[in-house]
């Protein structure tokens, strides 16, 4: 991809500041290349993967390492590593489109993941040139295989509350580890672990850790309710004795590979639970179409027509956001490349600055692909729930996406957090708009003057949703200060009405701009996905806003914020009915999912 010339906006600022449709990426963008890559992985699923599915979900040895060791003779584990260790050297957003082609392979893209993010990218960034030497040619050509080792007993979400403990020996060589990780995927098969100890106690530092270092063994297999190809086991550390030069990164500073890490794994695991959610609703709509009920496919009635429509929509959506999101990640990284930083600095520079989008979208992926295997299993009806039927499966892999890379209780309040870090430190104005909102509340309200542009209804859509955040936002602060971090469902409510807003502003531009290029007559059934998501975002918006406000105030005040809420999230009445019957015509037409 070239390097774009657009403006490079920060991260978290899409709640200050309006976004132009022509600068922003949309899958529309794809090129060539991009899209090869993409379908490379999604016949090397149907071709290797789908068949063998039974088999992975019983552990047969060797298979998902089998399949593992195919993907890296592909060249897919090596997507974004230099060519000098043998990768292709693509950029962010083919990255994310890989991991969008391997989503719909269930157990296999967990495994994938793993390996090519949180295993591979810990070593290529913050590895020495000899460690870089030693393991990312194998990791990149599957001749290795890794696993990365933060998750304790008694550590989930607070990573940094790890007990594994790492001593320095008295000849001053090795490292001695201690302790205990659970939850570690492809720990039956890996030959490389990153594993994250306090040396002496305290210094929290990263540990490249080899298969056959004495002292490290595996518990069995957990028993899970879903992604059972996936080898996931414990591992103990029992005096394993690991060299001095195995120190990954700064002693001390294993946070900042734990966390920089997981803001790249954020964005990913969005795009693979995209890929998953499209190979779901393609199944939904062909079952659909042969399923006879009353004399006619039950795709001809509406209650299902809604439910196929509805998956589309939403998953439209958030595609959207991926890759707005991924563009922008990719536009920072060449800024700071621009500004001297190396490469590796320059990519988690820039996931760093879009940490917020990063949180936002593992938040709403996960969750349309929850909704999309839900009303699957719907639409099978007694069938979804038999286990001869592939929503089974689809269901329960897709549960444990919303427990990844951090709860999405957790990524809702961090993405708050973020937000309000960045206004504190002033890397964004939020103050300035958040006062400008306060004092819109105490005038008249103005009718101003029409405005007839395209699009310009939804635009001021979205712009008194992004009033409404700051608004209550900015009450929280005032109310709690210091003490908000322990008003948790007030955190999420707004992160909710973050979420909706960035996701919704993210495919009405990204319409804007193909109808621009195409005109609306071929974007049709698009304007009125854009449209029925703009409509939903807008109720969860006030209904989110309501609960907050209800819930931090009361009286004169409770009842100015409340009209302010209602000026902010009136919806223009849109027959979203009709359009979801257009949305869900196409579907049914193609067979397929197909927007």
């Amino acid at each position: 991809m070239e390097v774009s010339n657009k403006a490079v906006v920060k991260g978290g600022e899409f709640i200050i500041k309006p976004t132009e449709a022509q600068d922003v990426f949309t899958p529309a963008d794809f090129t060539e290349e991009q899209n090869m890559m993409y379908q490379t992985c999604v016949d090397f699923l149907a071709a290797e993967v789908h068949p063998l599915l039974e088999r992975l979900d019983n552990h047969e040895e060797g298979l998902m390492r089998g399949l593992m060791e195919k993907a890296g003779q592909l060249g897919l584990f090596g997507v974004s590593v230099p060519e000098q260790f043998g990768g292709l050297d693509m950029d962010f957003p083919t990255a994310l489109r890989v991991t969008e082609g391997v989503g719909g392979g269930n157990s296999f893209p967990v495994a994938f993941a793993a390996h090519t993010g949180i295993a591979l990218l810990p070593i290529l960034y913050f590895g020495t040139d000899a460690q870089k030497q030693k393991y990312i040619p194998g990791l990149t050509d599957g001749t290795l295989m890794g696993a990365y080792c933060l998750t304790e007993p008694g550590s989930g979400s607070d990573a940094l509350g790890a007990k594994t403990k790492a001593v320095l020996n008295a000849e001053g060589t090795h490292y001695v580890l201690n302790g205990q990780k659970m939850w570690i995927t492809n720990a039956g098969f890996a030959d490389v672990f990153i594993v994250f100890a306090k040396i002496d106690g305290e210094q929290f530092t990263g540990f490249i850790v080899d298969k056959d270092t004495p002292g490290l063994s595996l518990g069995n297999e957990e028993h899970k309710m879903g992604i059972r190809g996936s080898s996931t086991r414990q591992v103990f550390l029992s005096d394993a004795q690991v060299p001095k030069e195995n120190v990954l990164g700064e002693i001390g500073k294993g946070h900042l590979i734990a966390f920089n890490v997981l803001n790249i794994g954020r964005i990913k695991l969005a795009a693979a639970c995209l890929g998953g959610a499209k190979a779901t609703a393609t199944q939904s709509v062909k079952y659909a179409n042969e399923r006879v009920q009353f004399k006619l496919p039950i795709s001809k009635f509406g209650a299902i027509r809604y439910k196929l429509a509805q998956q589309a929509i939403r998953m439209y959506a958030v595609e959207s956001a991926i890759y707005r999101a991924g563009e922008d990640i990719y536009r920072k990284e060449q800024e700071l490349l621009a500004s001297g930083l190396g490469t590796n600095e320059a990519l988690l520079g820039a996931a760093r600055e879009f940490a917020v989008e990063c949180a936002i979208l593992k938040v709403e992926g996960s969750e349309v692909l929850d909704y999309v295997t839900d009303e699957g299993v719907q639409i099978y009806g007694g069938y979804g729930f038999s286990s001869d039927y592939p929503m089974d499966r689809n269901y329960r892999d897709s549960r444990i996406n919303r427990i990844f890379e951090g709860t999405n209780e957790i990524n809702r309040m961090l993405a708050v957090d973020m937000i309000l870090k960045k206004g504190m430190k002033g890397e964004i104005d939020l103050m300035g708009p958040a006062q400008a909102v306060q004092q819109e509340l105490l005038s008249i309200p103005s009718m101003g003057e029409s405005d007839d542009s395209a699009f310009a209804t939804e635009k001021k859509a979205i712009a008194n949703m992004k009033k409404a955040i700051l608004m209550v936002a900015g009450v929280a602060v005032q109310k709690y200060m210091n003490s908000l971090a322990k008003e948790q469902e007030v955190l999420m409510n707004i992160a909710d009405m973050s979420i909706k807003t960035y996701t919704a502003e993210s495919v009405l531009l990204r319409v804007e701009k193909e109808v621009a290029a195409k005109g609306e007559e071929a974007l049709a059934q698009q304007l009125d996905m854009a449209r029925v998501y703009l409509s939903d975002a807008i109720d969860l918006v006030e209904k989110s806003g309501r609960e907050a406000i209800a819930s931090m105030t009361e009286g004169d005040e409770q009842r100015l914020l409340s009209m302010g809420l209602k000026r902010f999230t009136k919806p223009d009445l849109f027959n979203v009915k009709d359009a979801r019957r257009r949305v869900a015509a196409k579907l049914i037409e193609a067979n397929e999912y197909c927007y």
